[in-house]
């Protein structure tokens, strides 16, 4: 039954083999997989509409300053409310009015009204018109005069297009992070499928030069024993190495397509082996850089900057409404609408006024007690901000410590390696003189395939890290020479 399992896994772990050598193959650099990431990935493609939704805000915020024009026409009639008698008697009034009129406000807070119309009233001998033309005019000196609505929207609006373009640079950083670290872990998975598959094919070697020994009396059965669990163990690590592998490329086909579909049965091959530049670290410069670039920071600042844009406006609220208004045109009358508008031309009928209008909210309750929260609110931004600056140092701090443990654990996993091929090959030379045991070759395979793993393992994590850190700076883009200016 046993000899049963150990086919069945067997079997299983060749057929994925096989299934994985005849899958179409695709050698793809990391910049291939980022150049990829950046035209497909999901979470990009959605973030980059909020930049364009923005702008369109903005737009939209400058609609108050749109000029409404205006146009009606009326007639009314009133019997017993007149001057005038009909036939039988009776008062009665019969008035026509026609409007037209343009009006809108200017970004000084200044409001405008250009207007004209005329009217006629009935006369039974004969018709009679009249009406005005003219604009008038009414700028705030006090509330609303240097923020209103309509600015405190724009402003609000152009920080808040800002603040997307800097989450559409934070949702980039992230996603080419997440490539480089599923590239890496593919290098490492397809690497421990060489090392888990070396290991099988040293234990299967032992195996059947255990035989032969057996055969000819040189050892005990039970060492064969012995060499079959081995076998048996590095089959089922082999196993688990690919199932990792499978993972790996699809962590990988996740980030880089929307149509994953079209990729399931493509075989990723980096074009890359792991290995370790020497990355020299100033951890002053690189918190220079995470204060100058990381987008969750710039964010803060923005925010805290609309705060303050809030607060003027709020300040403004609290004076009183104190607006100058003056008012020009020409009236116009006669026997008919001809006679009017003629008058309209010749502006011989002027009319004018100016004054001021003064308005103070007893208590002003409302306007005050929003201008001291938001002074609550800008008070709790900036200690935020500052939260986040120094979380940033201490992220960065430790990437920078991970960074340099990573570079050390690369040499000494590689000296470990070496160790242990050279304790192997001594082992192997005693064991083939009859000066060792099959248990101790064994226990020193098992070592060496630890060691290849460990280096390989202090590899990838060296070259994670050092991703890592250029995350935490906030320079991912920067060093992949990406430009996400938004246009």
């Amino acid at each position: 039954m046993k000899r049963i399992a150990i086919g069945l896994i067997f079997s299983a772990s060749l057929a994925a083999a096989v299934a994985q050598t005849n899958a179409p193959t695709r050698a793809l650099s990391l910049a291939d997989c980022i150049a990829e990431a950046l035209k497909h990935n999901f979470d990009v493609q959605v973030e980059r509409y909020e930049p364009a939704k923005s702008l369109l805000n903005l737009h939209a915020a400058y609609a108050g300053y749109d000029p409404t024009f205006s146009l009606s026409a009326t007639h009314s009639h009133s019997e017993a409310g007149g001057i005038y008698f009909g036939t039988n008697g009776v008062p009665f009034s019969d008035n026509n009015n026609f409007n037209s009129g343009l009006s809108g406000t200017l970004p000084l807070g200044t409001t405008y009204d250009l207007f004209g119309g005329v009217k006629s009233g009935y006369v039974p001998q004969p018709e009679g018109t009249g009406g005005q033309i003219g604009v008038k005019v009414t700028q705030p000196l006090l509330k609303d005069f240097w923020i209103d609505g309509t600015r405190l929207s724009i402003s609000a609006r152009k920080n808040q297009l800002r603040q997307s373009e800097q989450a559409l640079r934070l949702q980039l950083i992230t996603t080419v992070a997440a490539v480089e670290f599923a590239f890496y872990e593919l290098i490492y998975a397809r690497e421990s499928v060489e090392v888990e598959q070396n290991a099988l094919n040293l234990a299967q070697t032992q195996l059947s030069q255990d035989k032969q020994r057996v055969q000819v009396g040189s050892i005990a059965p039970l060492d064969v024993q012995q060499d079959e669990s081995q076998v048996a163990s590095s089959r089922a690590n082999l196993i688990a190495a690919q199932f990792n592998l499978a993972k790996s490329q699809n962590a990988l086909k996740n980030l880089i397509t929307d149509a994953y579909l079209q990729w399931h049965d493509t075989d990723l091959q980096p074009a890359a082996t792991l290995e370790a530049v020497r990355q020299f670290l100033d951890l002053q410069d690189s918190w220079s850089q995470g204060m100058a670039l990381r987008p969750e920071l710039l964010q803060a600042k923005l925010t805290l900057e609309q705060q303050g844009i809030q607060l003027r406006y709020d300040r403004n609220q609290l004076f009183p409404q104190l607006d100058l208004t003056g008012s020009y045109g020409y009236n116009g009358g006669g026997v008919g609408y001809d006679d009017t508008f003629g008058q309209y031309a010749t502006a011989n009928r002027p009319f004018a006024s100016y004054g001021a209008t003064l308005s103070i909210p007893l208590g002003n309750l409302g306007p005050r007690n929003s201008y001291k929260a938001d002074q609550t609110t800008e008070k709790q931004d900036l200690l935020r901000l500052k939260q986040l600056e120094q979380t940033i140092m201490v992220q960065i701090d430790n990437a920078v410590k991970a960074v340099q443990s990573a570079w050390e654990s690369v040499d000494a996993t590689k000296q470990a390696r070496v160790f242990a091929e050279a304790a192997l090959d001594a082992e192997q030379k005693k064991y083939n003189v009859g000066k060792s045991t099959t248990f101790t070759v064994l226990q020193l395979q098992n070592n060496l395939t630890a060691a290849r793993s460990q280096e390989i393992r202090s590899l990838a994590n060296y070259n994670e890290a050092i991703s890592n850190l250029a995350q935490q700076e906030g320079t991912t883009l920067k060093r992949r020479n990406l430009d996400v200016s938004v246009k």
